[in-house]
């Protein structure tokens, strides 16, 4: 049997909000051409992927500028959007607020879905990091607030110190080749309700190489890619976030849903090691 029960909704909630986006979503790291990647997000929300990844040190805010072009080309409610603040934003209220602020003016919204911590700051505590997180919530900047490269121990730390406002994300790198989230934190995730969002989930297309995946992918009519994106999605409470700027790449990536791997084919892919 798998290490994991099979989730094969495509729909997936985010935390335990009862609000739900698509398994697959789409990041916008390194944008090359903009234009091209405008054209790519506004062609994957016509295919149905609802949920957009950015950050505010994204090619220094412009990733964020390019969200909020895609959102006034297909309506704010067409998408769930994730953005991320820099971890010494936490260390004080008034630095994240004026960041949030910013993030909020590129996006061109008055609040977004969900704010992450890009990774855990090493000079302020944890405790007083969520405090500054609930604060971002608390002022209506986000609706939901989550943390990113946090590992087990940290996101049950991070978990320990929330009051009026639950983590309903944290946002690793998680792939067939990179499976650490396995050892611990995705079971914790799934105790506790908390949704993983998986970047770098075909490791800059280099899963198109694994011999295993190519094999697995020709008894489905599915490519690598598209297999190792079902991986991540068959399992419970993770979403997998790649990043393209091509239309034709949309396609494929958007194929990846509406079908699941067999346990067999899970199992393969668990035991096996690029």
């Amino acid at each position: 049997m798998p290490l994991f029960p099979i989730d094969t909704s495509d729909r997936k909630e985010i935390g335990r909000t009862g609000e739900k986006v698509s398994a697959i979503g789409l990041g916008t790291w390194s944008i090359r051409d903009p234009h091209r990647a405008f054209e790519a997000l506004v062609y994957a929300v016509e295919l149905g992927i609802d949920n957009i990844d950015t950050a505010e040190m994204y090619g220094d805010g412009s990733a964020e500028e390019l969200v909020g072009r895609v959102l006034r080309a297909v309506g704010r409610e067409k998408l769930f959007v994730t953005t991320k603040l820099l971890p010494h934003r936490f260390r004080d209220e008034d630095l994240a607020e004026k960041a949030m602020r910013a993030s909020l003016r590129r996006l061109g919204v008055k609040t977004v879905d969900l704010v992450l911590i890009h990774w855990p700051d090493t000079i302020a505590s944890i405790e007083k990091q969520i405090r500054v997180l609930e604060s971002l919530a608390e002022k209506g900047y986000t609706r939901y607030i989550g943390v990113s490269n946090f590992d087990a121990a940290l996101l049950e730390e991070a978990l320990s110190y929330t009051r009026k406002h639950e983590i309903v994300a944290d946002q690793v790198h998680y792939s067939v080749a990179h499976r650490e989230p396995e050892r611990g934190l995705l079971q914790l995730a799934i105790e506790r309700g908390v949704t993983l969002q998986a970047y770098t989930p075909l490791e800059r297309g280099m899963v198109a190489r694994y011999d295993l995946l190519k094999k697995i992918g020709e008894k489905y009519g599915k490519t690598p890619a598209q297999v190792a994106l079902n991986y991540l999605i068959s399992r419970p409470r993770v979403i997998a976030i790649p990043k393209t700027e091509r239309k034709e790449r949309v396609e494929e990536i958007v194929g990846a849903m509406g079908w699941r791997l067999k346990p067999e084919d899970i199992e393969a892919i668990e035991a096996w090691r690029p």
